[in-house]
């Protein structure tokens, strides 16, 4: 499986920690074969208010019925939302509401160094 990692500045320790977290827990929300409705699309806004952090993973289902990439989806995910797609892992993908005041988020775009 490929694997594809975010630049990122985070400077709020708190959210680092949910960022963490959330990379290592399980899936949020999954995304499956009725695609990106209203409500889906709702749930995600509300998570990422409540959490500043969601964990999507995208079903084989709807990958079936999609001619779009999941790098694709991840991408027309967090531009509805208006949030910042950190990491693509897989068939998950990890999305960071966009930071207002202490919770400042900065995603540049471009793969990151592995070591």
């Amino acid at each position: 499986m490929s694997k594809m990692w975010m630049d990122e500045e985070i400077h709020d320790k708190g959210l680092k920690k949910e960022i963490k977290r959330r990379k290592a827990g399980k899936t949020d929300i999954q995304l499956g074969k009725r695609g990106l409705t209203k409500g889906f699309i709702e749930e995600v806004k509300r998570r990422l208010k409540k959490n500043h952090v969601v964990k999507i993973r995208i079903l084989r289902s709807y990958l079936r019925t999609t001619l779009e990439d999941r790098r694709m989806i991840a991408r027309r995910v967090a531009e509805i939302t208006g949030s910042k797609l950190l990491e693509v892992r897989g068939n998950t993908f990890i999305l960071v509401s966009r930071g207002e005041g202490k919770n400042n988020i900065s995603v540049r775009h471009g793969l990151k160094k592995r070591r």
